[in-house]
């Protein structure tokens, strides 16, 4: 008898009505992954990996965040070390504060979200390269300096020993951090849903680092 296949990790998605969830949740089941929204702190129980996307500026986010429950159960999650995906303002929120409108974010990394240093144009939208500092499985099969699709104004700058937690770098008048990994925190500037093949494949390698596990 041929044993049932296995059911693709539980990927819970936050939402607090700042993410193009449509795009996420179409893009994580590609990459064989269960799905499920959570619009309150508690949905996250029972999840494998958590996902915080996000557009939009910070002290609104972290308002509806606040909410609905969501920040302590975040930081547990996070403090846990386990498997956590933030996407676009779903990473500056992972840093202490941002200069966009003065908000005190979530603060499980040092450093601070500031405008993109002598950029052509602002916001920065479309295509552009990610570059890496170092091997990452996240990044299994993508090669250097693939194209992922941005649309922002602010990035996260690492202060101290979360320097050491940089994946990855774009340029866009100047350089900032497009990619974060620290243990099981994971981080992207840019927009993996919507970042075609090198995209899903940056999502399913996401999903593989907890089927691995």
């Amino acid at each position: 008898m041929t044993a049932a296949p296995r059911a693709g990790p539980l990927v819970v998605v936050v939402d607090y009505g700042a993410g193009n969830l449509v795009s996420i949740d179409e893009a994580m089941r590609t990459a064989g992954a269960r799905v499920r929204l959570a619009t309150k702190g508690d949905d996250i129980d029972g999840a494998d990996l958590l996902v915080v996307p996000g557009v939009g500026a910070a002290a609104p986010a972290m308002e509806r965040l606040r909410g609905g429950g969501f920040v302590e159960p975040i930081a547990a999650w996070v403090a846990a070390d386990r498997p956590f995906l933030g996407i676009c303002l779903g990473l500056q929120l992972l840093f202490e504060a941002s200069d966009e409108d003065g908000a005190q974010t979530l603060g499980v990394l040092p450093g601070r979200t500031v405008r993109l240093d002598a950029a052509p144009t602002l916001p920065h939208i479309g295509w552009n390269q990610v570059e890496r500092t170092r091997d990452h499985s996240l990044f299994d099969g993508i090669a250097d300096g693939a194209d992922f699709y941005f649309v922002h104004s602010y990035a996260g700058v690492t202060a101290g020993p979360a320097g050491d937690a940089v994946l990855a770098t774009t340029e866009h008048g100047s350089r900032f951090t497009s990619a974060v990994a620290r243990d099981g925190l994971l981080g992207v500037q840019f927009h993996p849903e919507r970042s075609g093949d090198d995209g899903l494949r940056l999502l399913a390698n996401f999903v593989d680092l907890v089927r691995a596990a």
